[in-house]
């Protein structure tokens, strides 16, 4: 083990190296590709050399970094990537490279948010046959592992030489949100989406796991949720599933954050609990009424009762048992979209209303008698933005103190991160204006009148509440911090891109998320601008087509960008007019 301080002293090293080279520039096309694309990336003289046949990677060892090294070693080994376009990069008689050597200053650091994820990377020409990576953490050469995999190709296998990175994240929070709640994802399918983001440099999945239209998770302390509420047992998630899970996350440097949403988007629970439930089972927009009057916003009706004391008997079990399961320090609580009508039409709650209470006093009594209780299990609680921001029911933030709440943007784009941040709480960025990779496919509930519309009418977005489509260019060119100053941006913990299931399930998952989310993943990781302040989406395409090519070779379904031509025809596919 290498102490901090040499760490840093080899980083200051390397640092020298970037500036006293004639490095490639950030902004010219490098014959290899790496996907995000580093900090600093230093490479004189392209060439490279052969792996050698026996190559090896010797690493501390490391509870889950040393499972990531084998897996690493088996994929640069056998992997024999093609390039869609060959890299014009000479192959140079010096010795096959024979072995990487790891260094971790810090191994005993838990995946947890803030870890330092940096590692440099060097790869000489000539030598030993030895390239050598220095990592703060063990999750920090991870990174580093995946970068060199990128960096062979061929058969027999070449990696590059002569080459010199530096590279860290400029935001600590890149993740993906799936909902396993409308429609249902085994658990290899969710192991895919991590082993995906892993290669991405993502490191939260955000598990939306529990929602109004099914209960899939099965709970030690209250198994009649799912027993009751799944979609059937063969649509459930064992505890055993949740260690799967949670353990290959660890072992490839992925946090798993746990939301079970409450006290709206509960219909689920009414089969196991009907007693603690407020219009459940209810059609969820009556006819003849006003859209203000509704009881949910999609089919699936169901808010949990603030006033009735087996609620909170019901749902602390709920938070004790995920807790137990996740032993992530971020705890997702939800707390959106509560919908007046539905808690109008119990009685219990007319009577406290009639007694001149207000649905944000019955939102604040249920935070108030939850919030304390995820606190104290060590954990700091995620909400939706709606707690805090919502035009009807919200909460006063006097009971939601800054140091233990984190609250989650999604409307108004950088509207209400500027909200939140000014504020004083942390935020991360999921706007749906650009980070939802459902929006564009309609809306799904039948019988909808709009879509029996003359010819010439205007559609508007197509049905969809969140339309248009977001393309990639569209996620890579968002900056986060749009519109913040510099305080307000450090409290801005990074983003997620989200894919709510009302119209996905496992038959698009690879396609609806791949490779959009690798797209905020290099916004994220190292940015969407040149060293001239420039943004780069552009030269970036050529790339994330490669990086595509490769996902694809790797067992993951993304979906295409361009055609084939494009690639092979490089820049007739640009357009050199404003548009």
């Amino acid at each position: 083990m290498f102490s901090s301080s040499f760490f840093l002293f080899t980083l200051s090293i390397l640092v020298v190296l970037f500036f006293s080279t004639s490095a490639i520039s950030l902004t010219a096309q490098s014959p290899i590709n790496v996907w995000p694309k580093p900090r600093k990336f230093s490479w004189p003289q392209p060439q490279t050399i052969l792996l050698s046949p026996n190559f090896t990677v010797s690493s501390p060892h490391h509870g889950y970094l040393t499972p990531a090294v084998n897996r690493y070693l088996r994929q640069v080994l056998t992997e024999h990537h093609r390039p869609l376009i060959t890299p014009a990069v000479n192959l140079t008689p010096a010795p096959p490279l024979q072995i990487l050597t790891i260094s971790v200053a810090d191994l005993s650091a838990p995946l947890h948010h803030g870890v330092n994820e940096s590692y440099t990377l060097v790869i000489p020409t000539v030598g030993d046959g030895t390239a050598t990576m220095t990592a703060e953490t063990a999750w920090g050469a991870m990174r580093g592992l995946e970068t060199f995999s990128q960096l062979v190709w061929g058969d027999p296998s070449r990696v590059a030489a002569g080459v010199y990175i530096l590279d860290f994240p400029i935001f600590e929070h890149r993740g993906v949100m799936l909902d396993t709640s409308r429609n249902f994802y085994g658990v290899e399918d969710i192991l895919r989406t991590i082993g995906a983001m892993s290669a991405n440099k993502l490191n939260v999945f955000h598990w939306h796991i529990t929602d109004s239209q099914s209960f899939p998770l099965v709970l030690p302390s209250e198994p009649d949720l799912a027993g009751k509420g799944s979609y059937g047992s063969e649509m459930q998630y064992s505890p055993e599933d949740v260690r799967r899970v949670v353990e290959f996350g660890l072992e490839h440097g992925v946090r798993v954050l746990p939301e079970v949403d409450m006290p709206g988007h509960t219909g689920s629970w009414a089969e196991a609990y009907p007693e603690i439930m407020t219009c459940a089972n209810m059609f969820w927009w009556p006819a003849g009424s006003e859209w203000a009057d509704r009881l949910a916003s999609e089919p699936g009706t169901g808010h949990l009762n603030p006033l009735n004391p087996r609620t909170y008997q019901v749902v602390k079990n709920v938070i004790h048992d995920i807790a137990t399961m996740f032993p992530e320090p971020f705890y997702h609580a939800g707390a959106d979209e509560i919908i007046p009508g539905c808690w109008k039409s119990d009685p219990s709650i007319q009577t406290f209303l009639e007694n001149n209470g207000t649905l944000s006093q019955l939102l604040q009594i249920f935070v108030n008698s939850t919030f304390p209780y995820i606190v104290s299990l060590d954990r700091s609680v995620v909400y939706w933005e709606d707690v805090l921001l919502d035009a009807n029911i919200k909460v006063n933030p006097s009971i939601l103190p800054p140091e233990n709440t984190i609250l989650q943007t999604w409307n108004t784009g950088p509207t209400n991160t500027k909200k939140i941040v000014a504020s004083g709480y942390r935020a991360i960025v999921s706007s749906a204006d650009f980070y939802y990779l459902d929006c564009g496919h309609g809306g799904f509930v039948g019988n909808d009148s709009l879509y029996d519309q003359l010819p010439g009418s205007d559609l508007g977005n197509g049905g969809s509440w969140c339309g248009p489509f977001k393309t990639w260019q569209t996620i890579y060119n968002y900056d986060i911090t749009y519109g913040l100053s510099k305080e307000e941006a450090k409290l801005v913990l990074g983003g997620e891109v989200a894919l709510w299931s009302e119209q996905a399930d496992p038959t698009v998952l690879d396609s609806r998320i791949w490779p959009r989310a690798s797209a905020m993943a290099e916004s994220l990781w190292s940015g969407n601008r040149d060293e001239t302040g420039i943004k780069r989406f552009a030269e970036a395409t050529d790339r994330l087509n490669e990086w595509r090519h490769r996902m694809v070779a790797r067992g993951v379904g993304a979906e295409p960008i361009q055609p084939l031509w494009c690639i092979r025809n490089p820049g007739f596919c640009n357009t050199v007019n404003p548009l």
